[in-house]
């Protein structure tokens, strides 16, 4: 009796994982699948303060508020220092320009880029999809599942400087990133063992 009985059990546990690897399919065209597909890749791929990564140190001429106005915001949260000097020019004397690099509370958030060796950037959080809105699937020429997802989505770790009305003046962009509702549109492709956000 007890060796049949463990048979059962061992039987019973088997039929269980078996039914959990079967709910657990990442290939399925679910919205569980395509608002995992959609975080992984924004977690990947944060939202930062510049388009392209930056290489400091800078420098900026003092009268001109379209440079120097992002790098006060910065340099006011802490994320870079600032150095004012005169800079000598060649038969027409001299301009005011300020100098900044990444402060040592900056390189604590200083976001790398591997590409570019000196480059980087001032990420300040990332999506969270709240919801899938719409679906539409398809095949494309490769013969490969696509899905087109509408979305609702969060902005989540998002640092209190990135909050600061300064920050969200100097840069537009972070301030329509931090407003609400948020949606978007992402394409998506079927692989082998899962769905993934095709290069956006």
């Amino acid at each position: 009796m007890l060796i049949s009985k463990v048979r059962f059990v061992s039987a019973a546990t088997i039929f269980g994982l078996f039914l959990g690897a079967a709910g657990c399919d990442k290939t399925k065209p679910d919205t569980t699948n395509f608002k995992t597909a959609i975080n992984n890749y924004y977690s990947a791929h944060p939202s930062c303060v510049w388009a392209s990564p930056v290489n400091f140190p800078v420098q900026a001429d003092t009268s001109s508020d379209g440079q120097t106005k992002g790098f006060h915001a910065l340099t006011d949260a802490g994320l870079l220092v600032r150095t004012p000097h005169e800079k000598k020019r060649f038969l027409i004397g001299s301009k005011q320009v300020n100098d900044y690099d990444v402060s040592e509370k900056g390189r604590t958030v200083w976001t790398v880029d591997q590409s570019q060796p000196g480059y980087g950037n001032f990420c300040y959080g990332h999506r969270d999809v709240t919801s899938i809105d719409n679906v539409a699937t398809a095949t494309n020429q490769s013969g490969a599942n696509t899905a087109t997802v509408n979305y609702h989505y969060d902005l989540t770790g998002v640092p209190d400087w990135a909050k600061s009305q300064e920050t969200q003046t100097a840069f537009p962009s972070v301030q329509a990133d931090l407003s609400t509702p948020k949606t978007a549109t992402a394409t998506l492709v079927q692989t082998q063992d899962s769905w993934q956000v095709s290069a956006q």
